[in-house]
């Protein structure tokens, strides 16, 4: 899937301007559909071109005129026939992952870093998707916000982000547990009578 959808699923909140939408993604889609401002803005201007949102110009005194920019009747269509197609299958690529893959020949305590790393940046995400969850609850219930919201999508790709993070940090907790086992059973068997001197290494050769 281009950005295109990911752009008028956002613009389904109201007018925006490209700054606006950059906060939006920011707050409630990068998620699960990361995008830079510029590709933003870009991707704007390709779809005024087609026709499938509406742009005006609001001037403004002593700054540059802004752009706002809405969903067109084309666009909201477009949007509602994209929800029908099969979606693409996920496909990862995380570099931690390799790294992890390969923590037998590696650096088991840079490894270890990585991951803790990792799950600082989970936790610091989970803040701040409480965060929004607040904001779009709105001081309601979640199953009350569910059954009575005007727009639930935000909310229901809010949990799978919440879910993912939420999946990291056990992973990670697990990993750190089973990698702090496997550093201790090496530094008992290097400091044991007559181990060689290349048993258990760490750092660049990692375990043997």
């Amino acid at each position: 899937m281009s950005l295109k959808y990911a752009v008028l699923a956002a613009l389904l909140e109201g007018e925006s301007s490209g700054y606006d939408l950059a906060k939006i993604f920011d707050v409630s889609v990068s998620n699960f559909w990361a995008a830079t401002p510029q590709q933003l803005y870009r991707e704007l201007d390709r779809l005024a071109a087609e026709g499938l949102i509406d742009a005006r110009v609001v001037p403004q005194e002593r700054r540059p005129n802004k752009r706002m920019f809405t969903l067109s009747a084309a666009g909201r269509a477009d949007l509602a026939a994209f929800t029908a197609r099969q979606p693409k299958p996920t496909a990862m690529r995380d570099e931690l992952m390799v790294k992890v893959q390969a923590v037998d020949v590696g650096d088991l305590d840079a490894v270890r870093a990585h991951v803790e790393e990792r799950m600082a940046w989970a936790r610091g995400k989970m803040a701040r998707y409480e965060r929004v969850r607040r904001h779009l609850l709105g001081g309601l219930g979640e199953e009350e916000f569910l059954a009575d919201g005007e727009r639930i999508g935000p909310y229901l790709t809010l949990m799978a982000g919440i879910s993912f993070e939420e999946e990291m940090l056990g992973w990670g907790q697990r990993v750190l547990e089973i990698l702090d086992r496997r550093a201790a059973r090496a530094d008992q068997s290097s400091s044991a009578p007559g181990a060689s001197g290349a048993a258990g290494v760490r750092g660049a050769s990692g375990l043997s």
